[in-house]
């Protein structure tokens, strides 16, 4: 495995800083060469096809993967080299959040907090209590997260990220499984968030939330990053003035081609 030195960081305009960053597995390489930076407040999507690497991109940028080359840093620390550090000041969530069905939502939040060091006392304990509140688990925050629903635990994982007031949040799919109330909710808190200087990351199959709620958009395709940039940026780049994210998407990942696919599939149109 080839880690690149410690580089320098983009600096505090830069909460993420990924240079190269590179994941192969054997001879596939998954990853390729990512570089990202990203300002303070800012929201970026990572959007692709199925395959693309943006989950494992996520997940070198958390310290969950080492990658196989390449830097990354978050909020001015070292993933690859100070990954205790950096995790401190990052809040993952993944596609399926890691929850304990045998303890109770209040208990999960205990628990977080208990790993990042959060000092008890009643400053945690109503900071937990907001949490509950804003993600409307308060009634349910005494039960058995075994008993929530897929949405419901969505939640308790999104609540359980922000328990300890992290500077970065690298998000998979985060309204997947909520209600559309639920999901607003999330969309509004991330833009609160936002002009408090969170930065966040998002992964997103969803591109109406993407076009409506990021201020730039990273599409993959391939482990690469073939574009990135504001919709404006991009449609520009594509010579395609007024088209919409899911166009862009498209034409930038090589799939305008599935109606035909489709229709040649299904043969000849019912009369």
């Amino acid at each position: 495995m080839s880690v690149g030195a410690p580089a320098q960081p983009g600096g505090r305009e830069c909460p993420v800083d990924a240079r190269g960053l590179t994941k192969r597995y054997g001879t596939f390489t998954a990853v390729a060469a990512v570089d990202l930076a990203i300002r303070p407040g800012e929201i970026v999507g990572l959007l692709g096809p199925n395959g693309a690497g943006k989950t494992t991109t996520l997940r070198m940028l958390c310290g969950l993967l080492v990658p196989s080359a390449g830097s990354a840093w978050v909020a001015g620390v070292d993933v690859i080299h100070d990954a205790r550090r950096a995790k401190a000041q990052v809040g993952y969530l993944d596609e399926e959040p890691v929850v304990y069905p045998n303890l109770t939502g209040r208990e999960f939040l205990d628990f977080v907090a208990d790993l990042y060091g959060v000092p008890g006392g009643p400053a945690r304990r109503e900071r937990a209590q907001r949490l509950l509140r804003l993600f409307e688990l308060e009634g349910k925050q005494d039960e058995l997260i075994a008993s929530y629903s897929h949405g419901m635990r969505q939640k308790i994982g999104l609540a359980s990220l922000l328990v300890h007031a992290p500077r970065v949040l690298l998000l998979d799919e985060p309204t997947n499984g909520l209600d559309p109330r639920s999901a607003r909710r999330v969309k509004d808190l991330l833009r609160e968030l936002g002009t408090r200087g969170v930065t966040t990351v998002l992964s997103t199959h969803i591109l109406e939330i993407a076009q409506a709620l990021c201020d730039r958009v990273a599409i993959m395709d391939r482990g690469r990053i073939v574009a990135l940039g504001t919709l404006e940026e991009l449609r520009s780049g594509t010579d395609q003035a007024g088209a919409s994210l899911e166009d862009l998407f498209l034409t930038l990942t090589g799939g305008p081609e599935s109606r035909l696919l489709v229709d040649q599939l299904l043969g000849e149109r019912p009369m």
